[in-house]
């Protein structure tokens, strides 16, 4: 009697998670949260870019059809993703700022159709201007509730912002610890541009960012990148409440291979913050 070996492939897997948030807000911010489109729709998460899966199976294309306003990265980890006004951007390590062929592919990326649902001025207290931290402090203090999702924009001129981006990796590819330490850094001034933001509940942690995730591109689409510090006077600020969180995990053995229970979440916001990488 002949054995048999049993042989098992992956012939199509596709999973989404999505979160709901039903909140008691007062009127208006209940109303707000009614809106059409206020869903957030993220292929892969973010531990996952930590582990070095650095290549999706999602195109720019389908990605478009999912949000006007975004940010994210690119196959290989070839530089930073700006989506402003429907239009992709790749912002390089060469500083370089890219129209974004539909036929590339994001292993990472979180976009939304941005819709106002609060917007406010705002002004540095006194005659200087406000830092990274001080400005988060304030956007919290907009928020009606830390618990859903936010997307945030910021329309002003920067008196100073820096920024980073990182070239493309070659497999195997490293962690994201590890390839963040070739980052290209970008210092501007004087520059009018808009900061494309997103806020993460803290229980998203592993799944995306906890807190904030920032982007800039300048008016000029001539610099842009990964946020890491800014200086500003005034500026326009417009918040989308977005309650329902949409992720769409890839079907590609890399990431269905790989380990993602271990990922320090220090070492995640170090990553993405404005903190030198050991070399």
């Amino acid at each position: 009697m002949k054995s048999r070996t049993k042989n098992y492939k992956i012939m199509y897997m596709k999973t989404f998670l999505l979160f709901t948030a039903l909140l008691a807000f007062a009127p208006a911010a209940s109303s707000a949260l009614d809106e059409p489109n206020d869903i957030l729709f993220q292929p892969s998460v973010i531990t996952a870019l930590m582990q070095g899966v650095f290549d999706g199976s999602m195109t720019y294309e389908e990605l478009s059809s999912h949000g006007d306003f975004g940010l994210g990265t690119f196959n290989s980890l070839d530089g930073e993703m700006v989506e402003l006004d429907g239009q992709f951007y790749q912002v390089k390590a060469d500083g370089a700022v890219d129209p974004v062929n539909s036929s590339m592919k994001t292993p990472f990326a979180i976009v939304t159709y941005f819709t106002p649902d609060k917007e406010t001025n705002f002004h540095a207290s006194g005659d200087g201007s406000t830092n990274l931290t001080l400005l988060q402090k304030y956007l919290e203090n907009q928020m009606p509730s830390k618990n859903i999702f936010y997307a945030i924009r910021i329309d002003g001129v920067f008196d100073y912002i820096k920024t980073r981006s990182v070239p493309a990796q070659v497999k195997p590819y490293p962690t994201l610890t590890e390839a963040i330490k070739n980052q290209s850094i970008f210092e501007m001034f004087n520059q009018s541009g808009t900061v494309i933001g997103f806020w993460s509940p803290a229980y998203a942690s592993g799944i995306n960012l906890a807190g904030y995730h920032f982007h800039f591109l300048n008016d000029k689409r001539t610099a842009g990148g990964h946020v890491l510090d800014l200086r500003l006077k005034n500026a326009s600020i417009a918040f989308d409440y977005t309650p329902e969180f949409f992720v769409d995990l890839p079907n590609e053995t890399e990431f269905l291979q790989a380990d993602l229970s271990g990922t320090d979440q220090g070492d995640l916001k170090k990553a993405e913050s404005n903190v030198a990488p050991a070399r």
